[in-house]
């Protein structure tokens, strides 16, 4: 995947760095903190539009998370024509395209609530998931490599704190805007709406849609303005004879890598998406829509504080080590999570929240280590990965057939897996031999 703004060999990575005497990468890094703020922000809100858009089109938990499922299918088909656009017209137009492209999808949005229409909305979110696809597989190797490969987990840990203040942030707003204003949102559990209340709810998304809309295109027309520095020849794509003799499949960090970042999703986005209907049970929290969308604040919190404290203890500790005993404590929240009730079950998902916070950023500069001139398909790879949120359907289906709390068995499977990439298959290997570190 040839990602000409993005490419991150070893070699552009020690150039970006030497250059940085000279050229100061923080005011680039800070804007881009905040698209990493903006698309957690978005992407979050999902978890109180879903239970909003279950009462309003009487879907069942299946076609409540494809709905999430059409958002991550996004990054799969979305990936490959991102990377030949940003190596057409460049990173910094790619950035603002991308964000004009989840404008576009925002205000979309208000046209399917003013239907309202279940298919629009899907296909909306598809847009929207189109865009931040474009600054994802731009922005992540970026970051990883702009400093010292030794620290590139902590480095993106660090920024990926912002993602984190986003997701922590959209709960409050989605509760107070879409949950807070619907008949929905603030009704006791089984209550029945009227068609005319259910229009009305449907409604309800349309102002934070619209400001969401207006937040994009100004920072839109900040990138565009924006002096981003030239990354300059050393990253462009290596020609192919000088990468003759390389294959990504003789990773093992890679090759393993690809499905863990797939499965982490699966159980990162599972949680996020269950958490209110799982919350305002009668035997689990006992509260309304609107106060379970309150308490996923607590959860993306954990995530923002999970990545700050681990960017610091991946500075001296190894990023692998950190990433093995942050997954076998998320193991243990989602058994109690399967097993417990009241309080304790919910106080139990809440926290898998801290145990989720450095997995992504960790895996995928664990898989992308040592991948030298391979690095940029490699990344690409890993971003497509992303998307294992669409089978969050999945755990839709077991919550229809088995029961909503026995379907986190499924993330308790999860954590397993990502154990074992940190133990082993995030290893950097070629051919038996260890890789270029």
């Amino acid at each position: 995947m040839a990602v000409t703004p993005t490419a991150v060999s070893s070699a552009g990575g020690a150039a970006m760095h030497g250059t940085a005497g000279s050229t100061s990468y923080r005011p680039a890094l800070t804007l881009l903190a905040s698209l990493f703020f903006m698309w957690g922000f978005i992407t979050v809100i999902n978890g109180t539009l879903l239970p909003h858009l279950r009462s309003v089109f009487e879907l069942s938990y299946f076609q409540a998370a494809l709905i999430e499922s059409v958002w991550f299918i996004a990054y799969f088909v979305a990936s490959i024509p991102s990377a030949k656009l940003i190596e057409r017209i460049g990173y910094q137009r790619s950035l603002v395209t991308g964000l004009l492209v989840m404008a576009a999808g925002a205000l979309g949005m208000i046209l399917a609530a003013s239907l309202p229409s279940y298919g629009i909305t899907l296909l909306m979110l598809f847009v929207i998931a189109s865009g931040i696809t474009l600054l994802q597989v731009a922005a992540n190797p970026y970051v990883a490599v702009i400093g010292p490969s030794e620290t590139a987990s902590s480095r993106l840990n660090l920024v990926q704190a912002m993602n984190s203040a986003g997701t922590m942030l959209a709960p409050l707003f989605g509760a107070y805007l879409i949950l807070g204003r619907s008949k929905g949102g603030t009704a006791s559990a089984g209550t029945v709406l009227t068609p005319a209340e259910r229009l009305a709810d449907a409604q309800s998304v349309m102002l934070p849609y619209a400001l969401v809309a207006g937040v994009l295109i100004v920072l839109a027309i900040v990138i565009a303005r924006f002096p981003l520095p030239a990354m300059g020849a050393a990253t462009s794509r290596l020609a192919k004879e000088e990468r003759r003799g390389h294959s990504l499949w003789r990773h093992r960090n890679l090759v393993w890598g690809i499905p863990a970042i797939f499965i982490y999703l699966i159980a990162e986005i599972g949680v996020g998406n269950l958490f209110v209907n799982f919350v305002s049970r009668p035997d689990i929290g006992n509260m309304t829509n609107e106060q379970a969308g309150r308490y996923l604040t607590l959860l993306w919190g954990g995530m923002m504080v999970g990545r700050f404290v681990g960017s610091a203890i991946m500075q001296k500790v190894d990023a692998g080590l950190v990433l093995a005993v942050f997954s076998v404590g998320a193991f243990v929240t989602m058994a109690v999570t399967v097993v417990a009730s009241g309080p304790v079950a919910m106080w139990a998902l809440i926290a898998v929240g801290l145990f989720h916070s450095i997995m992504f950023p960790t895996i995928f500069t664990l898989g992308i280590k040592g991948l030298g001139p391979l690095t940029e398909e490699g990344s690409g790879l890993l971003i497509m990965a992303i998307a294992g949120g669409a089978l969050v359907a999945v755990q839709g289906w077991l919550a229809d057939a088995y029961g909503l709390q026995e379907s986190f068995i499924l993330t308790a499977i999860c954590e397993l897996y990502i154990l074992f990439y940190a133990l082993w298959g995030s290893k950097p290997v070629v051919s038996g031999a260890p890789a270029a570190r």
